[in-house]
């Protein structure tokens, strides 16, 4: 017999909305999903939608934020992984990210927002910049924690190819150039830590 306490707490109209929004913008674009859908989704109604967002803009900037804490929460699991090791840290989060390279449940909600939010004066476009300039600063500070000389470049370095190898795998699919992603960010991170790439040693 089931009984009260072993149910599990329903969700708020909110929690629903967010979460079947973050699910149809990843399956379906940003703007190939209305709010009806989304209401829909939620076992909602528009009404409700509209009563906690004022509108789609607001609830994609909520979406876009979430998904930055959840990435707040990654940070934070591989210092707690490797603790004060930033060679291992860096090598960690590229293992990490080509793992879920192809997952669809998994991809950079911020890179695909960037793509589709046009319009340089919407809100959520802000958010994204702040994400991005947050994550090539926790870079930075890993490369530097692993004695990295030329952070910076290393940074940008992985950072292009991350970007790329997910552009390409929609291009190529799982098994072409994209799949060799975890090999090539990690033989960069090694010569850079070996000093084989980086200041004094440019083209």
């Amino acid at each position: 017999m089931t009984t009260d306490f072993c149910k599990k707490p329903r969700r708020s109209p909110r929690e629903r909305i967010i979460e079947a929004a973050r699910d149809l913008f990843r399956r379906n674009g940003i703007r190939g999903t209305g709010v009806d859908a989304i209401a829909d989704a939620a076992d909602s109604n528009k009404m409700t939608l509209y009563r906690h967002f004022n509108s789609k803009d607001e609830l994609i900037v909520e979406c876009l934020y979430r998904a930055g804490m959840e990435m707040d929460g990654f940070w934070q699991e591989l210092e707690e992984a490797h603790p004060g090791d930033g060679l291992m840290q860096l090598r960690t989060w590229v293992r990490s990210l080509a793992a879920h390279l192809d997952d669809d449940s998994c991809h950079c909600e911020m890179m695909s927002a960037a793509v589709q939010l046009t319009d340089e004066d919407h809100p959520g476009r802000s958010l994204i910049r702040t994400f991005k300039d947050a994550q090539r600063d926790r870079v930075v500070a890993l490369c530097h924690k692993a004695g990295i000389a030329d952070a910076e470049l290393l940074t940008d370095t992985l950072l292009l190819l991350i970007e790329g190898a997910r552009a390409t795998q929609k291009s190529s699919g799982v098994m072409g150039p994209s799949a060799r992603f975890a090999e090539i960010a990690d033989a960069a991170i090694l010569s850079f830590a070996k000093g084989d790439i980086g200041i004094g040693r440019r083209a």
